[in-house]
């Protein structure tokens, strides 16, 4: 896998949580993603949140695991219905985040 994300199918306006503490860097909206959120957490590992319908966090403030942070979506061009597009991120390169997380 060239750029590793997960595509979790959700209904519209579920409840996105952070996966970890840490400080929201971005949150803002993209023509092909729609609302994203991005956090920097410590160990340089940044979590990105796409395709979201509302974001509940602006850039700079401080979350805890597990706090909601967006509500999910179907925005953006690239969207293939709703769901949540989430990727994790280690010094700058695209982690499999399947590894970290258990469903």
């Amino acid at each position: 896998m060239n750029h590793p994300y997960l595509d979790i199918a959700t209904p519209s306006n579920s409840v996105v949580c952070a996966i970890l503490d840490g400080t929201v860097i971005q949150a803002n909206w993209t023509d092909e993603t729609g609302f994203i959120i991005q956090i920097q957490h410590s160990n340089d590992l940044v979590s990105i949140y796409k395709h979201n319908s509302k974001l509940l966090k602006k850039p700079g403030e401080k979350v805890t695991a597990g706090t909601a942070i967006a509500l999910s979506g179907n925005t953006g061009s690239l969207t293939t219905g709703s769901h949540l597009h989430f990727e994790l991120w280690h010094k700058g390169v695209a982690i499999d985040p399947s590894k970290y997380i258990k469903f």
